[in-house]
């Protein structure tokens, strides 16, 4: 072997070294920060900021009104372009 293609092939060892490092030093992305909840949308959250006026925690059928307002007058763009 000549000296070019020695240090050739130690160049690309190196780099195939390094790329096989990085991969096995990736940590773990688990969701650790949200927990779970059981619970049904329709009990809430229980933080008032979050509650829009009329709705009743629990309530199944105001949850269920309260999305369909929501989605036909706040969240619709086509209802809300002149």
């Amino acid at each position: 072997m000549s000296a070019t293609s020695l240090r050739w092939s130690r160049c690309v060892s190196a780099i195939g070294l390094a790329t096989a490092l990085a991969a096995c030093s990736e940590s773990p992305q688990a969701l650790t920060a949200m927990p779970k909840s059981d619970t049904a949308p329709a009990t809430g959250t229980g933080v008032t900021a979050f509650t829009a006026s009329g709705w009743q925690a629990g309530d199944a059928k105001s949850w269920s009104e309260q999305l369909k307002a929501r989605a036909q007058y706040g969240m619709n763009d086509h209802t809300r372009s002149p």
